[in-house]
Formats: C-alpha cells, structure tokens, sequence
C-alpha cells in the first residue's frame, strides 16, 4: 500500500488515542480535587501539565480553568483533545479514498462537534465524556466496517503504541500525586478499570496492586503489557511476508519495552514509578520513529509536541 496512506492511518489511530486518554487524564485530574480537599491545586495543576509535556512558565497562576483549556478546548495547543480530533480529522481526509464512510463522518462529526468552543460551555466532566464516547465510537466503526489489512493493522498499531505513552503519563502523574489518597483510584477509574481491578484484586487499593494491574495485567485492554503486545501482533502481521526471521528495530524496542517489564521485580520498578514511565514513553517514541523510517520512506510533516514525536 502507499506509504502516504499508511501513514495516515498510523496517525489517525494515534491522534484518536491521544484525545481519548486525555479526557480520561482531565476527567481524573478533576476528580481527585472535587474527592480529596487536601491536593494543592497549583501543584496539581503543574504536576498534570508536566506529565502531559507542557512544561509551566514560573511566572504563572496555575488552576483548573487554565488547565481545561490547554488540555481541553484549545485548538492551537498540540497537548488539547481539540487539536488531536483535528489531526485525526486532517489524517483521515488524507486518507479519505481509503477510509470507510462510516469512519469518515463519525471522525468529521466529532470534529465538527468539538472546533467551535462547545466544550468551553460544558461541564469538565460532560466535556470528558463526550470525548471519550466519541473516540469509542469512531473506534467501532474502525473494526466494524473496516476491512482488517494493512490499513487497519496501521491504525491499530498507532492505537496500541499512544496508548501505551498515555497509559505510562497515567501512572506518572498518580505516582506524582502519592500524597492525594484518591489519585490511585481516580487513575483506575480513568482508565475504566476500577470495576475490573476491583473483581481481580477483591478490594485492596494500593499503589503496589494499582500498578500491577496497570502495567502488567494481560487481560485488561488498556495496560502497558497488553497494548505492547497488540502493538507487536501489528508489526508481526505487517511483516508477516517478509523472508527475514528478523524483525526490525521498532519491533525489538516493543519486543524490549516487553520483556522489561515482565522479568524484572515489580519491587525495582515501583521504587522509581515516574523515572520507569518516562523511560518507557522515551521508547515509544524511539519506536515510532523506526516505524516511520521503515515503512514510510516519504513522511507527512506532523506536529506531536507533547508526544515527542
């Protein structure tokens, strides 16, 4: 297939992910100030910013309003779900003889929806949620009424690979946040897993039991372990008729990121949470680059600030 068009996909999959998980980390944000009084707003404020790449001005007053729109509904600001819905957009429209219908007016829609400040009028949660229901959307129609190709396997491995970044600045920010005694369970519930790490854990709440659960967990759609694992299906499909047992650099940095994670001591990883996280959202984006150095020879200028890519 074109690259031209690989690469959008690629990206769609990306931008898509990336405005779901930051609803999820707004939504998450503003939970743990409205559940435990004691957080420090400025400090949250900073702590969700710099996880999320924007780095604040010291001169300035940091609060929840100024955070909803550099994260939320601000359209020039490369970290806000508005500018992500209308990169996917724009990659979607570069792919649109590719694209199912379906899948072009739910993305056109949803964009349509957001661009003209209707989240800036809504309540922080209603905003979240919108996003988020509509990202699940558009994901249905995706593996609905796409045929699963190469297309699809890009999308997909886009998906899995922000998710696996965003997943990591989740754990990030609840490690950051150790003194907010909400910050592991609005983390859970801003994954949607507290429901499903509630029946795998019976009730016991702990940063040690949350991570776990988040970084490792193989049957929970939204962990690191798990997406590094669709993300490296995506590339064993993608190369499946290549002649060469080797696979190539963005397939051994997943294959590595993996293994990281599975034969080290949980104990190791948790004694330095944000340092691991970083280092991991360091890898994917290393990854992302092997992937556009190997399968797109002529690359799309994209603007992924907060992303590192």
């Amino acid at each position: 297939m074109l690259s031209r068009i690989a690469e959008s996909f690629f990206w769609i999959g990306r931008y898509l992910e990336r405005a779901d998980a930051t609803a999820r980390i707004l939504d998450g944000h503003m939970a743990t100030l409205v559940e435990d009084p004691t957080v420090d707003e400025a400090a949250a404020c900073r702590t969700v910013l710099q996880v999320m790449g924007v780095e604040p001005d010291e001169g300035t007053h940091y609060d929840n309003d100024l955070v909803l729109r550099l994260l939320g509904h601000e359209p020039d600001e490369p970290s806000s779900m508005v500018y992500a819905l209308g990169c996917a957009r724009e990659s979607a429209r570069r792919a649109r003889e590719t694209v199912s219908a379906e899948v072009w007016e739910a993305i056109n829609t949803t964009w349509h929806a957001v661009s003209h400040g209707q989240l800036e009028t809504m309540r922080p949660h209603l905003a979240s949620r919108l996003v988020v229901e509509r990202v699940a959307m558009i994901s249905g129609m995706v593996d609905g009424t796409m045929n699963h190709d190469e297309s699809w396997q890009f999308l997909t491995l886009g998906r899995h690979i922000e998710r696996v970044d965003m997943t990591a600045r989740l754990l990030s920010n609840a490690s950051l946040s150790a003194g907010a005694s909400t910050a592991w369970s609005s983390t859970l519930r801003a994954c949607g897993a507290l429901e499903a790490f509630t029946r795998t854990y019976r009730g016991r709440l702990g940063q040690r039991e949350a991570a776990e659960f988040l970084l490792l967990d193989r049957l929970f759609p939204r962990s690191v372990i798990h997406s590094l694992g669709r993300a490296e299906d995506c590339i064993h499909h993608l190369d499946a008729g290549r002649r060469s047992g080797q696979h190539g650099e963005s397939a051994q940095l997943l294959g590595r990121a993996r293994a990281e994670l599975e034969y080290r001591p949980l104990s190791d990883i948790l004694s330095d949470l944000a340092g691991e996280m970083e280092r991991i959202q360091q890898r994917m984006t290393r990854a992302s680059e092997a992937i556009a150095s190997r399968y797109f020879p002529t690359p799309i200028a994209h603007s992924w600030q907060a992303g590192e890519a």
